[in-house]
């Protein structure tokens, strides 16, 4: 059976991203405001939300399912650019970075491996940021229990056209650097963890290589390795899209509280401590856990099937 293309393997990876997002969109809501509670507070602010659990009740009882599905829209087409990316490009990457290097295309190097994540992830982000930002502020609008800056869109165009009227079209791109800082942490992760966990599993007898239950748990394995090492920069990433801006004298709008994703990541930990970094872990997990067996297994799915379809003879 033969690989995919580069365009191919984007199809894919959006539309295993999109059917993903679906079922994930609602603890990410719950992450996004738990992330922006006590922003920069010492004694952590007023808790509007207890844990995760108490956010989602609480946005289900005052905003109904709109509210758990806030910014559902600019989240599918973010998961298409994002998912796109860094599933379609990854094994591109790779091949040619194992070609350059002399190293047989096919063969799984944990260097090469960990740069074609990094690499595919991080590009994937580049295009991405502006959809992210529009969908990161979504969810941190609450009519009824507000946290943080709140800006009300009525879905994801009038976001983007709102931004650049009043930011720029640079407004656009704000946050970008936060965007490719998690992209880095979660891309050398995420698809590279997956694959060595099934291959494990398959070269151990544990598991067939296209059965269910070794997709959900190479994918359940990914997802506790990449809440682990992104959720630092992932809550700068939220609290650099949603603050507050000013003019400067010279005309550019800057950010009021962080000049960038690592002067957010030092602030928080200096005022917050090191449980700043890691505000909303758990609806991370609950939100990457379902996201990353959906979004893995559902591209091994739709890939095989779309090469068996592909190849089969006429």
């Amino acid at each position: 059976m033969s690989s995919l293309s580069a365009v191919e393997g984007f199809t894919c990876g959006g539309l295993a991203g999109c059917a993903a997002v679906t079922f994930s969109n609602s603890a990410e809501v719950a992450k996004t405001r738990l992330q922006l509670q006590g922003e920069l507070s010492k004694r952590g602010g007023v808790k509007v939300y207890q844990n995760v659990f108490d956010a989602l009740l609480k946005t289900w009882r005052n905003e109904g399912i709109r509210g758990l599905q806030r910014g559902i829209g600019a989240a599918y087409f973010y998961q298409v650019a994002l998912n796109g990316c860094y599933i379609g490009f990854y094994e591109p990457i790779r091949r040619s970075i194992n070609s350059a290097l002399d190293i047989e295309p096919s063969r799984q190097v944990a260097a090469t491996t960990l740069l074609a994540g990094s690499l595919s992830a991080v590009s994937g982000a580049f295009f991405s940021s502006p959809l992210f930002l529009v969908k990161a502020r979504m969810q941190a609008y609450s009519p009824v229990l507000p946290i943080g800056t709140q800006r009300y869109y009525k879905h994801a165009a009038h976001a983007l056209s709102t931004i650049v009227l009043e930011e720029g079209p640079k407004g656009l791109m704000r946050g970008a650097d936060a965007a490719m800082l998690r992209a880095a942490f979660a891309g050398m992760v995420q698809v590279p963890s997956y694959i060595w966990a099934k291959g494990l599993l398959v070269r151990h007898g544990l598991g067939d290589p296209d059965s269910a239950a070794t997709f959900v748990l190479s994918s359940a394995l990914s997802g506790a390795l990449v809440c682990l090492a992104m959720q630092p920069a992932d809550t700068a990433l939220t609290r650099v899209y949603n603050q507050p801006t000013m003019v400067m004298p010279d005309g550019r709008l800057v950010g009021k509280l962080y000049k960038n994703p690592l002067d957010c990541m030092w602030k928080t930990l200096k005022i917050e401590g090191l449980h700043g970094w890691y505000k909303g872990a758990t609806a991370q997990f609950c939100f990457l856990l379902p996201q990353t067996i959906i979004l893995l297994t559902a591209n091994d799915i739709i890939v095989r099937l779309y090469l068996q379809a592909r190849d089969r003879p006429l």
